[in-house]
């Protein structure tokens, strides 16, 4: 995407993407003109196609980024953490998402709220991306249903149903808050992992 080398070119790349994280986060994209960016990065607004086409090439590249960045940290540490115990995988798991998760705000709120944005191309990317992430958290909730470690019905809908109840977390968490996120990701992971412990295996699961 960038189109200037050298550390001068890294560096305004870099404050290019964390204007555009701010002024997106605060106003939406479609109400965040390269006009408005440019002033907060202080170049002139000619100097921005310097290190981008447009301004949709600038939303993919920071929901890219950021999935990328997603992708490789969570391969890297699970990779790490692995047991092939079904219960000691899922709380890793949740544990990684919740703390990788609460340090981006920006990131998380745009990457979901504005993937409507993206033009058809761009957008089956980044679906793909997401799906890769979806399907790690498929494959270990599914592990654990054939182990008997878990007794719920669906692997795919509870999978989805944990990720979307974790996605809400950025929004209200406030790092200044007595409630650490430690406490945060106790609570979640109790929560989940007694969710699909359950009691009895229910009427329509898999054998």
């Amino acid at each position: 995407m960038a189109r200037l080398t050298g550390s001068d070119g890294r560096r305004t790349m870099a404050a290019i993407q964390q204007a555009a994280l701010q002024l997106i986060y605060e106003h939406g994209y479609e109400a965040t003109s390269l006009r408005l960016l440019a002033k907060k990065v202080g170049l002139h607004t000619g100097s921005l196609y310097n290190h981008i086409s447009n301004k949709q090439e600038l939303l993919f590249y920071l929901i890219r980024s950021h999935m990328e960045d997603l992708l490789r940290s969570c391969s890297e540490y699970m990779d790490a953490h692995a047991s092939g115990d079904s219960r000691a995988d899922v709380e890793h798991f949740i544990r990684f998402h919740i703390r990788f998760h609460v340090d981006r705000k920006h990131e998380v709120f745009i990457s979901y709220s504005e993937l409507r944005s993206l033009d058809k191309q761009n957008y089956e990317f980044i679906t793909a991306m997401r799906q890769i992430y979806e399907n790690r958290l498929i494959s270990l909730v599914s592990a654990g249903i054939d182990k008997g470690a878990f007794h719920i019905g669906d692997a795919r809908i509870v999978a989805f149903g944990v990720l979307s109840m974790l996605a809400a977390i950025p929004s209200w968490f406030k790092p200044d808050s007595p409630l650490t996120v430690d406490a945060v990701t106790e609570q979640f992971t109790a929560f989940v992992l007694n969710g699909l412990a359950g009691s009895t295996p229910p009427a329509n699961s898999n054998p």
